[in-house]
């Protein structure tokens, strides 16, 4: 009777005592199972419920709950500290990771977004330097201590991913359609709708030349490929070029950069998007970068930002940028009128956003900065530091404004005359972000200095 007691009032004990009935009536059902041909689904059913209870015991063994039911439930957790959720899943993260805009979140969610051709920061809405994900191992091991108190199991990070593995029987399909392309269209609906099919096309390097063959002899009397035909084979570039395995074959097999130039400048607008998408996707390695900017590629680009077309810009400007996180694109850029072209989109309050982060970008380069002061660029940034809402549009337009300022002095008078009638600069001193304040306050020196040099002459 005593020993009774202390099983009673001893959970761990009592757990182990329950697994071992557990684990004994398992074996029997298992037994019967496998010798008796004709076994019930009833039996199937016993055998599974008692896996269940022994895993949910198991579980219930490793917490540090302190109240029990008869059925074993486990206890309540604590609420979930909401720097472990991920701001787009909402749950707890198991692979977190961080974006250029310093964010963390979940992995898988956060491809998805940057896959489906976001080039924005989903909390902060900035506009990213690159799409490189770097593990938050940090947070990780936070994760994982809060876990291991609170009893919960995670399970392992690479289940969470999105599969995209390919078996041997869709391989067998894709080879054999391939061997039988007469028209770009059948890869194009393959890679569209079965993303799997992506990763085969690098496994040999003659599928992106073979690809690419029903172009030969497909021209129009003009000289210009046949508007579907074009469609089709850019739209197959722009699937492959998702898959990251793909980059650098796609980018670096030779006849593949000439193909999306001369889309971008003869295709139709569908085409000419889905050309300018490509780019940006290609150029997430920094080896593509070097060899599209190489390739000529930023003038068809900045003259179909020029353009204007809505469905275009977007994926325009996002390839604009990335192409220019490397120096030597950004004198490309620059050379090709990326500058004066850029600043009569934002005049005309065309894609601000985007547009204010490569001339912020360009203000890096020096003749870049000349241009920006020769062409207007100060009143211009001066009254969107005033009007607008957005912090890292003021951000951008401040940093602008104090590089050109440097570059010339003559160019205070306008900031000082602003500072005067409305106080814009002083405000973004006091409540803008961290660079913002930073280069609104250099700004009020150099105006602080030039009243001073005024006075004592």
């Amino acid at each position: 009777m005593a020993k009774t007691e202390v099983l009673s009032s001893d959970p761990t004990q009592r757990a182990r005592v329950r697994a071992a009935e557990l684990k004994k009536e398992l074996q029997r059902l298992v037994k019967t199972i496998v010798d008796d041909e004709d076994c019930s689904v009833q039996t199937i059913n016993q055998a599974k419920h008692a896996l269940c209870a022994l895993r949910e015991l198991k579980f219930n063994t490793r917490s540090s709950a302190t109240t029990m039911t008869s059925s074993l439930k486990l206890h309540e957790p604590l609420p979930c500290p909401q720097k472990f959720i991920c701001p787009l899943s909402k749950k707890l993260m198991r692979d977190p990771v961080v974006l250029s805009s310093g964010q963390t979140y979940e992995r898988p969610f956060i491809e998805r977004w940057l896959k489906a051709g976001n080039r924005t920061c989903p909390q902060t809405q900035q506009v990213l330097s690159h799409t490189v994900l770097t593990p938050n191992h940090l947070v990780s091991e936070m994760i994982s201590q809060w876990c291991k108190s609170q009893g919960i199991e995670l399970p392992d990070p690479v289940q969470n991913r999105i599969q995209e593995g390919v078996t041997e029987a869709e391989r067998h399909h894709f080879f054999s359609l391939l061997d039988k392309l007469s028209a770009a269209a059948l890869p194009q609906l393959l890679t569209k709708n079965m993303p799997s099919f992506r990763s085969l096309f690098g496994e040999s390097v003659d599928t992106i030349p073979q690809l690419l063959t029903p172009l030969s002899g497909t021209k129009s009397r003009s000289g210009v490929l046949h508007t579907d035909l074009q469609e089709d084979v850019i739209t197959t570039l722009l699937n492959l070029s998702i898959h990251d395995s793909n980059k650098k074959l796609v980018a670096e097999t030779p006849k593949v950069i000439p193909l999306l130039m001369e889309a971008l400048r003869f295709g139709t607008i569908e085409t000419k998007s889905n050309a300018a998408a490509a780019i940006f996707t290609l150029s997430a390695l920094d080896s593509n970068k070097t060899l599209i900017g190489k390739s000529c590629a930023l003038k068809p680009l900045i003259d179909l930002l020029d353009e204007g077309h809505p469905l275009a810009m977007k994926d325009v400007a996002s390839a604009i940028f990335n192409l220019c996180i490397i120096h030597e694109n950004k004198a490309r850029a620059v050379r090709d009128g990326a500058v004066s072209v850029i600043l009569k989109k934002i005049m005309d309050g065309v894609l601000v956003n985007e547009l204010l982060a490569i001339l912020a970008m360009l203000s890096t380069h020096q003749r870049a900065v000349e241009e920006m002061g020769e062409l207007g660029a100060v009143p211009c940034l001066i009254r969107i530091v005033r009007e607008s809402t957005c912090e890292r549009n003021k951000e951008n337009c401040i940093a602008i404004l104090h590089t050109v300022c440097l570059n010339d002095r003559t160019k205070l008078k306008a900031l000082r005359e602003e500072e005067n009638i409305h106080g814009t600069i002083s405000k973004l001193a006091l409540d803008g972000t961290s660079r913002a304040k930073r280069k609104a306050s250099g700004i009020l020196d150099r105006l602080r200095k030039g009243v001073n040099i005024t006075h004592t002459a």
